[in-house]
């Protein structure tokens, strides 16, 4: 791409210059097939939920707040009993669980009948990725269990949370989801165009997640489509040039899901690379079952608003940055703790000892 013209992404700032490349394609009347290339891809099924991922995804799609999609989660666990332990930060199952998936499959279609169009689709001797004991910890990922009964107990968002969970469930069951992606060079007038095309082949788990398969939603979203058959060398006629004026957006505001997510990938937030990989190995900020309180915290206390699902510092998260030093609101300031709570677990330092030497630590930086 030309630097005078066009950004670092290729997008063209230069009106004039897109203009003349307009009317140059409308005036040559057809473009040419130059390079053609068709490549199947195959997507894995994803994981089921652990807490953090169901908060972003409830949050997301049902425009639930962290701590309700955690209420929730907690009910449909010990009221209902209809799912499994929800406070987990592992959404993989022991490789033992997998005995139990005929059972749970039978009663989960037993419960519903609208599962009727998958019973043929699922596989209950399938294994996909999720049962790994190498990578589950102390509680396993969030699936339903086999008493799912009287199914009309649950209610409005209880049971479109639980529809969720159950249907991350049934993807490990299903097929990959397989596509064919068509790329098309052409060279017109001397400028390069390209098409890309998409062709489903099995929708596999996303039988399970038909949302999955709706395009994405926004403003340059647009449903993805086979292309025509299509050669090299293959002449195809212009039926029209539009030149579309577009702007870049800012940073959309945070939702809680959004913010559950950043405080457990904060580690993307932190230069020193020690730290940085002290917060991947941990938790970030909180952890599953800290981070809706923590949230909620700064809610109530005024440092956090509302404003539909999207969340704003207000004036006095602000002052409050401003007013303390800036290592205290450092994300690397975590690391550096985590390091010194590894120490007291593995019995290398006290409790006592960890304790004075923050108080000291932040005595010095307030002092």
């Amino acid at each position: 791409a030309d630097p005078d013209t066009c950004d670092e992404q290729d997008r063209c700032l230069n009106q004039a210059h897109a203009q003349q490349a307009a009317d140059a394609i409308n005036s040559a009347g057809s473009a040419r097939v130059s390079k053609l290339r068709t490549e199947r891809m195959r997507e894995v099924a994803p994981l089921p939920f652990d807490l953090g991922t169901l908060q972003e995804v409830c949050s997301k799609k049902l425009g639930l707040g962290a701590q309700e999609t955690l209420d929730i989660a907690q009910a449909l666990y010990e009221t209902y009993k209809v799912v499994t332990y929800p406070r987990s930060d592992c959404g993989y199952l022991p490789q033992s669980q997998h005995s139990e998936a005929a059972s749970i499959l039978a009663a989960l279609q037993q419960a519903d009948p609208s599962l009727a169009p998958l019973a043929g689709h699922l596989d209950p001797q399938r294994r996909s990725r999720a049962w790994n004991d190498a990578k589950v910890s102390a509680h396993h990922g969030i699936i339903p269990t086999a008493a799912a009964k009287n199914l009309e107990r649950l209610t409005g968002k209880h049971r479109a949370v639980y529809t969720l969970i159950r249907a991350r469930y049934l993807a490990q069951f299903l097929p990959n989801h397989e596509y064919d992606r068509t790329q098309a060079d052409f060279d017109c007038a001397g400028q390069a165009l390209r098409a890309v095309g998409k062709q489903i082949v099995e929708a596999g788990w996303k039988r399970a997640l038909p949302e999955a398969l709706a395009p994405a939603r926004g403003r340059e979203a647009a449903a993805p489509q086979p292309l025509p058959i299509l050669r090299e060398g293959l002449d195809c006629a212009i039926a029209n040039v539009h030149l579309k004026d577009l702007w870049t957006q800012p940073p959309k505001p945070f939702t809680e899901g959004d913010l559950i997510k950043a405080m457990k990938n904060v580690a993307k937030l932190v230069q020193d690379p020690l730290l940085k990989q002290k917060l991947k190995d941990t938790t970030g900020i909180g952890t599953e079952a800290t981070r809706a309180g923590i949230i909620q915290g700064l809610l109530d206390r005024g440092y956090l608003i509302k404003n539909g699902k999207a969340l704003a510092a207000t004036a006095p998260a602000f002052s409050l940055i401003d007013a303390v030093p800036r290592a205290i609101a450092d994300p690397g300031t975590t690391a550096n703790w985590e390091q010194a709570l590894d120490m007291v677990q593995s019995g290398e330092m006290t409790l006592e000892t960890f304790v004075a030497k923050q108080a000291a630590w932040m005595s010095k930086h307030i002092a």
